[in-house]
């Protein structure tokens, strides 16, 4: 329920862990990483079958680091296997070739691991400047990434603030990790690792203070794809995780809320406060023995409304957005609602986040983000035959 003050924790032995990086490719970018993580941990470097392999065994050898080379390309999550068999002490990070780690990364994470509950913990992940300044794409990465879970510390769980860890930097208990990731995943294995943790009793950290850098996509045509490539993982996600992997979570009172709204009659806003308040009546009612219980139940209720809300406006433009548009054809009321989620949500994202970039051109991204993103779910669940990934959980407790 608490989180842990770091600085008054004691420094764990940075020999107690050894850094697994799966490679592809890249030598420069590998190079950058192992100057970056330094001579206070073992490094074991996984060639995932790179097309020059002798650039990447010269980086290695550089760098004293110990190398595996597979026979064949497995992706990422095998290659992080094959270098989980071969680590000897009790923690292991793993560690993307294209980040770049400040000095108190791994030292700041490992103080999590006081507490023997804890089997992960992850940092913040920025963007990295190569000096040579940013453009359009990702100052608004540097903002918005899909990578940066934002500036709180909290436990990581399903359907909680913060839900995942990108696997682009991660740092466990070995012990924990059992065979690691599932093999064969290319996309959402991070992802799927949290969530059996979480599953099996273990508790995950996300840790902003610990930041490490990602050399985000710089091209249009790059980064579109790999939004894409993210949203890929829905339908195998709804596999292994089905009460996990819903787009929005809403409570029935909730929904009838937004239907009265969407329907934009002149009866829709009464109606929804009708159904609010008597919500917050039945809320209230299971708060007996608080001292304000109408008070707490009526704030409960507000963000309730709220939340129900922007998950609906997030549906609209992000997982829903072919339906959305192609009812906007036929509906002007659907047509002026996608208008207004467009809108809203480009506008509250950038008050928000306050971007180095201009209104335009960080609206212009953000539907371009929601776009690809999208595709890519519904192109996993097509090709899965199956939209269990696209539903949203309606529950009469939702959490």
């Amino acid at each position: 329920m608490a989180d842990p003050v770091l600085e008054s924790l004691p420094d764990l032995d940075p020999a107690s862990v050894t850094v697994v990086v799966p490679a592809f490719g890249r030598p420069l970018a590998l190079a950058r990483l192992l100057t970056s993580i330094g001579k206070q941990h073992r490094v074991i470097v996984v060639d995932d079958c790179s097309p020059d392999p002798a650039a990447i065994r010269a980086v290695v050898e550089k760098h004293d680091a110990h190398l595996v080379r597979l026979p064949s390309n497995s992706g990422p999550a095998q290659a992080r296997n094959e270098g989980l068999k071969h680590v000897t002490t009790p923690y292991v990070a793993f560690a993307d070739s294209d980040i770049v780690l400040h000095p108190d990364t791994i030292s700041l994470l490992l103080k999590h691991f006081h507490d023997q509950s804890v089997a992960l913990a992850g940092p913040r992940v920025l963007g990295w400047d190569d000096g040579n300044g940013m453009n359009w794409i990702e100052r608004y990465e540097e903002a918005r990434s899909s990578l940066d879970l934002g500036i709180f510390p909290a436990t990581v769980r399903p359907r909680s603030p913060v839900s995942w860890l990108p696997g682009a930097f991660l740092l466990a208990r070995a012990n924990a990790l059992g065979e690691g990731f599932t093999s064969g995943s290319r996309v959402g294995e991070d992802v799927d690792l949290v969530w059996r943790l979480v599953e099996q009793g273990w508790r995950v950290r996300f840790e902003p203070e610990a930041k490490v850098w990602h050399e985000h996509r710089q091209t249009i045509r790059e980064w579109l794809s790999r939004k894409a490539f993210y949203g890929t993982s829905a339908h195998a996600l709804s596999l292994r995780h089905p009460e996990a992997i819903a787009p929005a979570v809403f409570a029935p009172w909730s929904v009838a809320v937004v239907a009265a709204l969407l329907c934009q009659r002149t009866w829709s806003i009464p109606a929804a406060g009708a159904i609010s308040a008597f919500a917050a009546w039945q809320i209230s009612k299971k708060l007996g023995r608080s001292t304000h219980p109408v008070r707490i139940a009526v704030s409960l209720t507000a963000r309730g409304a709220l939340a129900a809300q922007t998950q609906t406006i997030a549906l609209f433009v992000r997982h829903w957005w072919p339906l959305a548009i192609a009812g906007s054809i036929f509906s002007r009321r659907l047509r002026r609602a996608l208008v207004v989620a467009c809108i809203v949500d480009a506008v509250w994202e950038y008050r928000r986040t306050r971007p180095q970039l201009d209104l335009l051109r960080f609206a212009l991204a953000r539907r371009l983000d929601d776009l690809a993103y999208g595709t890519g779910v519904w192109s996993s669940a097509l090709r899965g035959r199956s939209l269990r990934c696209l539903l949203p959980d309606v529950r009469k407790n939702p959490n």
